[in-house]
């Protein structure tokens, strides 16, 4: 990217509350769109200024429905068509992440096909937060600046000062990251292991490591219907935790996880803004990840390093 070349931020509808606060963050504003609407439900959206050799950051969160993909999709190439100079899509929660194997037969794998469609529609860098694969970053033939929401929580851990603090993975996946919490705040670890018998259904959690008497975060990419964590928490308070809190970087909360995290031992869920709140609860703490997105967007519009972003 030429760094002479105009910079300008435009959102998605899905996005624009997150949006506007990157723009804030950065020093400047939301670019002007708008969308026109077909009576059946087709949208058609358009810029309402010149984007012409600009540096175009597209913000935008691809949770359902895929409306919120097929808008992302459509405004890169329309920036393309109005001869933008680069298309850098930011997108704070990839969706259809979870789709990146064949873990069944005859199934599709839907992170690699999103992957796919952003290439054909000509996005020229992918940024995002929490891949629930690292491996997807290796789906794309763009760079891809994969943040990670370390950045946010680990600070918000410290400040907690909690005694006898023990770092916990949901699942035996969730180890990697679970190990470099524990390493970052000087923590003892736990490692759960889970059985289930049909996706979001959790039949039974097993935990490897010491949980009496300490203080346990649980960490995760995301929470969808709350299973697997409150059922994580209420199995680690009946064996002696102190208390229990759960840091996960995109709130999905779908079906009925705000009842069951209302419902549960869980102390607090801590969250950030990649993915809207449908409503608030006083459990939940939401953290912002404006700050650091707009942050990285600066030092790769201005070709710095973003390696001192990540904690080590």
């Amino acid at each position: 990217m030429d760094r002479h070349t105009p910079i300008k931020f435009f959102s998605g509808r899905a996005s624009n509350y997150l949006a506007e606060k990157i723009a804030l963050n950065f020093g400047t504003e939301l670019g002007r769109t708008s969308v026109f609407q077909f009576s059946d439900g087709e949208f058609q959206p358009a810029y309402d200024e010149s984007v012409r050799g600009c540096t175009v950051f597209i913000i935008q969160s691809t949770f359902p429905p895929g409306d919120n993909l097929m808008e992302l999709l459509m405004m890169i190439d329309a920036a393309k068509r109005a001869s933008a100079d680069k298309v850098v899509a930011v997108i704070p929660y990839f969706g259809f992440a979870r789709q990146d194997r064949k873990d069944r037969p005859r199934s599709s794998i839907g992170a690699k096909l999103v992957a796919n469609l952003l290439t054909a529609a000509g996005v020229d860098r992918i940024m995002t937060m929490d891949l629930h694969a690292d491996q997807i970053q290796g789906f794309f033939d763009v760079p891809v600046d994969h943040l990670y929401a370390s950045a946010l929580f680990v600070p918000y851990i410290k400040q907690l000062n909690l005694e006898n603090l023990a770092i916990a993975a949901p699942d035996m996946g969730g180890t990697k990251r679970a190990n470099a919490y524990s390493r970052f705040v000087n923590a003892s670890m736990v490692i759960c292991y889970k059985l289930r018998k049909k996706p979001n259904v959790v039949e039974e959690i097993k935990a490897i490591g010491e949980i009496e008497g300490k203080n346990i975060v649980i960490v995760d990419d995301m929470v969808d219907t709350a299973g697997t964590i409150t059922f994580a928490a209420g199995m680690m308070k009946s064996e002696g935790a102190l208390s229990v809190r759960v840091v996960a970087t995109h709130p999905v909360l779908s079906g009925p996880a705000y009842e069951r995290i209302e419902q549960s031992p869980i102390d607090e869920l801590i969250v950030t803004d990649t993915i809207p709140m449908k409503r608030e609860s006083n459990k939940i703490k939401v953290l912002s990840v404006a700050e650091h997105f707009a942050d990285v967007i600066d030092k790769v519009y201005n070709y710095k390093s973003i390696s001192d972003t990540f904690l080590n």
